[in-house]
């Protein structure tokens, strides 16, 4: 998160609107999203001048042209390389990261898993309606497989990714899942996670009205014995947080636990944070030269080092 300055002024959601007439679809989930960034941002009282958002490619890619902060629209899947150099170039700007299921979890996979585990501190937010919607509604990477949206002309017949589990997994040190049409609940949800330090994760669930006729606003509001399909983790007694980032074993516990209930789909699904744990960034380590482990010290970075010093370490 950035340093903010001593502006004395006091930031509504108007002033991270811009005058971009915005093209997505009538009743696109992108809406919600776009205004929980934007609450999001007011809550946390960041001058527009210090946000940056960058974005790749398929409809959520149009985001940064609907906000007041700097925006850089980049090419497919290649989002986050292209956020993590502008974080590392200025470490000043809050910098977020969005783009749809499609370009995360399908071309820009490898990014995904290696930006969580480098750990610079930015924030990732995924649209995630599980179709290609851009073009036409092909199944997306989160599409289950055996389902058909009416944009498909047949079932999907692959296995879909559970990002989640995927982000535990690489090292993000913040994971979370929010939803389109609950927009106040998921901007305080973004605040938290643009307000952590190092690599923030959230995969939001969100209606494509046009191409998804099958996971709809209807589908996502049925309540099973009392009980709303959607819950907040927050209402529960879960705890994702690590507590102590020297203790590997409560480490290890805290990401089989968000992995389990990342799996937890169908007649209820949990929506907050899974995952929490505070460790140096990669600006921290880059900065000291020394990587840094559960907050413990390592050895010193081996690039620091002179070149008789790099030979006597290499023989």
């Amino acid at each position: 998160m950035a340093i903010i300055t001593s502006d004395p002024k006091v930031y509504t959601i108007r002033d991270y609107k811009s005058p971009v007439h915005n093209t997505w679809c009538a009743g696109c989930g992108d809406f919600g999203i776009l205004n929980a960034i934007q609450l999001g941002l007011a809550e946390l009282q960041l001058p527009p001048h210090q946000v940056a958002v960058f974005s790749g490619i398929g409809c959520s890619g149009k985001a940064p042209h609907y906000i007041n902060a700097f925006g850089i629209h980049t090419l497919h899947g290649r989002v986050l390389p292209t956020a993590t150099g502008g974080k590392l170039a200025n470490p000043e700007m809050t910098v977020i990261a969005v783009g749809g299921d499609g370009d995360g979890y399908g071309i820009g996979a490898g990014y995904f898993v290696n930006a969580g585990r480098r750990n610079v501190d930015l924030t990732y937010l995924v649209f995630d309606n599980e179709v290609y919607g851009l073009t036409k509604g092909q199944a997306a990477p989160t599409m289950q497989k055996g389902l058909r949206a009416k944009g498909m002309p047949e079932p999907a017949i692959q296995d879909n990714i559970n990002p989640l589990a995927l982000a535990i997994a690489s090292g993000y040190t913040f994971v979370a899942r929010g939803y389109a049409l609950q927009p106040k609940g998921l901007a305080t949800l973004i605040a938290e996670a643009v307000s952590h330090r190092g690599t923030a994760f959230i995969d939001i669930l969100q209606t494509c009205p046009y191409y998804n006729d099958l996971h709809t606003k209807e589908w996502y509001s049925e309540v099973f014995d009392h009980e709303p399909r959607l819950y907040q983790l927050d209402d529960t007694d879960y705890d994702g947080v690590v507590r102590d980032p020297t203790n590997l074993d409560e480490i290890v516990a805290k990401k089989v636990q968000a992995m389990t209930k990342s799996y937890e789909w169908g007649e209820r699904i949990p929506l907050g944070v899974l995952y929490k744990v505070d460790m140096a960034t990669y600006e921290d380590q880059l900065a000291t030269g020394r990587p840094t482990t559960n907050g413990a010290t390592g050895e010193p970075n081996l690039w620091n080092r002179d070149l008789s010093s790099l030979l006597n370490a290499l023989r």
